[in-house]
């Protein structure tokens, strides 16, 4: 089977600037500093209008770094943050209780997640159970967290998970992240089914190739052009565009849509 010629790579788009589609809303962001899909989501819940975001991060310098510049822009009464490793339940209460003096938590952004390269043959035990215990025990942990406060206060409440792509395609060396990113494919459509009743809704983003600089950091140059090369657009998904479909999901416009899994992509199939 020939494998289709590489793509010219294509401008990225304009940036696209907020609607309100999550006025007044408090949002909950893990993953949200540095410069990856959860700084880029919580910066656009903010251009979305919502009333708050609280900034969930392992990193605590970064963390800061993050709630300093989006309060400076968008004022320190719409922005929280709590030092947050989603392995940890107490960390992960502690994350959602910082919500409360906002009005309590009506979205749950569950952006998390670790990866890396291994080879299954080198494989440790300690290293998958990490990469499963990160990405997909740790985006159960803060749906069930945030189902329960939903529940509790009777908030039609909206969490949107983070999988990938790779949980459907096969990558060398990606083993365990491809497990845990077809697990959260599952928990999601799962966890739908048992929050329905209660008027939650839980749905999915599935990326391809979204470039910020931690992914330059553990990626070679030759796989990353080799990723790119894959793309319709022969270019890599700038973070905002993921945070933009995000976005949609935690909104009153995707408001029937729950247990789905949306391809943010340009792959061939």
């Amino acid at each position: 089977m020939t494998r289709p010629a590489a793509a010219p790579e294509q401008p990225a788009p304009e940036y696209v600037r907020g609607h309100d589609l999550l006025a007044g809303r408090v949002v909950v962001v893990t993953a949200a500093a540095g410069a990856g899909i959860g700084a880029a989501a919580a910066r656009k819940v903010l251009e979305e209008g919502a009333g708050a975001v609280v900034l969930g991060d392992a990193h605590e310098r970064r963390l800061e770094e993050a709630r300093r510049t989006l309060a400076e822009e968008f004022g320190s009464e719409r922005v929280g943050a709590r030092l947050c490793d989603v392995t940890d339940e107490a960390q992960v209460t502690a994350l959602l209780d910082a919500a409360e003096p906002f009005g309590g938590v009506d979205v749950m952004i569950n952006n998390a997640g670790l990866g890396g390269t291994d080879d299954i043959l080198e494989m440790p035990d300690a290293r998958w159970n990490l990469v499963l215990d990160v990405t997909l025990t740790g985006t159960m942990r803060c749906t069930r967290a945030a189902g329960n406060r939903f529940v509790a206060a009777g908030k039609r409440g909206v969490v949107v998970n983070n999988s990938s792509v790779v949980g459907w395609r096969a990558q060398g060396g990606q083993a365990h992240y491809a497990a845990a990113k077809a697990g959260v494919k599952a928990l999601t459509r799962s966890a739908a089914m048992d929050l329905a009743p209660h008027g939650i809704r839980v749905n999915a983003v599935s990326p391809s190739l979204a470039m910020h600089p931690f992914l330059e950091k553990v990626t070679t140059p030759e796989l990353l052009a080799e990723l790119k090369s894959a793309e319709a657009f022969g270019r890599a998904a700038e973070p905002w565009e993921i945070a933009n479909v995000m976005v949609f999901l935690a909104s009153d416009y995707a408001s029937y849509l729950t247990g789905e899994v949306l391809s943010v992509s340009s792959q061939h199939a």
